[in-house]
């Protein structure tokens, strides 16, 4: 029994510890990634950096990751990606949009900016 209650204690303070990610900054995750996407597929004649869609993907890709890690599940992960791209798709890029999304997931995800720069980096 004792052995019961330590495993069962131990579960509970390893979940306990586990980042979790509160239904705000599922929203603003969601709406981060429309920008991003809007972003990788920007109208014909649009001005761009290459290196700003290679983020955009990169921290797309790193947003999922981190949703999986913390326990979201794919299917509701995905499905408030669908309406947000849905949002978003088409819009021009917004500099300012796109640097405050940068901002929030470099604060949301641990290790953040380094996960998206790796990320960029097995692009090629």
């Amino acid at each position: 029994m004792n052995k019961f209650l330590t495993v069962i204690l131990s579960l509970l303070i390893f979940t306990s510890a586990h980042a979790n990610m509160s239904g705000d900054d599922k929203s603003k995750a969601w709406d981060c990634i429309g920008i991003y996407m809007a972003n990788y597929f920007l109208p014909s004649g649009e001005k761009f950096e290459y290196g700003m869609k290679e983020k955009s993907i990169s921290t797309v890709k790193v947003l999922k990751t981190y949703a999986l890690e913390i326990g979201i599940p794919e299917k509701e992960w995905d499905e408030g990606v669908n309406k947000a791209v849905d949002k978003h798709y088409g819009s021009k890029y917004d500099k300012a949009k796109t640097e405050k999304c940068h901002t929030f997931v470099e604060a949301l995800v641990p290790n953040g900016a380094e996960r998206v720069k790796k990320v960029v980096q097995t692009l090629y």
